[in-house]
């Protein structure tokens, strides 16, 4: 039984941690740290888990007694922690935040359908981003066979829920200000775009395609529904079975043959992808709950990888029916 550390425990990824590893059968949870929270039942934070646990924030985060410490703080904080703690020889590490995404300090980006084998020998993982996790699955395969755009652009529009913007409120995440409301914001220059191009690069050096990403604020919690179009020679047929083959290990990324919708990918760590061609253009859509493939559940499927369990531990969650 490997024991586990959380350290930002107050967040809206940390509660998803917890409900998640709580009932996971190879873990246990020595610590949940929360300085603003010490000495308060996690309940009084995260009252969804009533009733199935009673861990205590905890003001002190005793690295040498754990295996494997999640990072679930604000961006930039990460490296913060490592400049002020020191970090046991054994010790694995899986940042939520942006911090290493760019795989300095011996770090793996954790996108699984991509990065597989790296992840299983990794110590330390950056989780994706939660958009970029969704924009990324939808071009993957596409960028693996070369299809790429050599000179052109890839049209980007996806939407999130409230909880992507965190758990601190703020005049955009507002209720009364979100409900049945949209907007755009960061239009061409969010920040999961340096992750996406990284990926995208390795796969297909010098593709020289433009992504024009518009994000937009959507009036739900959660989830990210994103569609991506770009020029592509393949068929439908031809590219559903490009998908269908690259994803055919992947246990949590599903190609249907059928239109999407958001609620089927809710609540679950599945990324569901549905592809069609109109006329010249291949039109990619993917569904995927933001907290759980975009954040938390990912976070937990690397943390499978690493231990060389089946990457589905804990994991097996259902949508709703409605």
């Amino acid at each position: 039984m490997k024991k586990i550390g959380i350290i930002g425990g107050a967040g809206y990824t940390a509660g998803e941690l917890l409900r998640l590893l709580i009932n996971h059968p190879e873990v246990s949870i020595a610590f949940v740290h929360s300085t603003s929270n010490a000495g308060q039942p996690v309940t009084t934070v995260h009252s969804g888990l009533l009733g199935e646990t009673e861990l205590v924030f905890s003001a002190s985060h005793p690295l040498e007694d754990i295996d494997i410490l999640f990072l679930c703080s604000a961006h930039g904080y990460s490296r913060k922690f490592w400049e002020e703690n020191k970090r046991p020889e054994n010790l694995m590490v899986i940042d939520l935040a942006q911090d290493f995404r760019d795989e300095s300090e011996g770090y793996v980006y954790g996108l699984p359908e991509v990065n597989l084998n790296r992840i299983a020998s990794a110590r330390s993982v950056a989780n994706p981003g939660c958009f970029a996790t969704a924009l990324q699955l939808s071009l993957l395969p596409v960028a693996a066979a070369g299809l790429l755009p050599k000179d052109g652009d890839i049209n980007i529009t996806a939407l999130t829920g409230s909880t992507g913007a965190g758990v601190k409120p703020g005049a955009t995440t507002h209720f009364s200000w979100r409900n049945d409301n949209i907007s755009v914001y960061k239009p061409f220059t969010h920040q999961h775009l340096k992750e996406i191009g990284m990926t995208l690069e390795k796969l297909q050096p010098g593709h020289c395609a433009t992504i024009n990403f518009v994000p937009m604020r959507g009036d739900f919690p959660r989830g990210i529904f994103a569609v991506t179009t770009l020029d592509c020679p393949l068929s439908e047929e031809e590219a559903t079975a490009l998908y269908k083959d690259y994803y055919k290990d992947a246990p949590f990324t599903i190609v249907s043959d059928n239109p999407i919708d958001l609620k089927q990918a809710v609540n679950t760590n599945k990324a569901i992808i549905h592809v069609e061609k109109h006329g010249k253009k291949l039109m990619v859509t993917c569904a995927e709950d933001n907290l759980l493939k975009g954040a938390s559940g990912q976070a937990v499927q690397n943390m499978n990888i690493m231990l060389g369990l089946d990457q589905r531990a804990g994991l097996r969650l259902k949508p709703s029916a409605f």
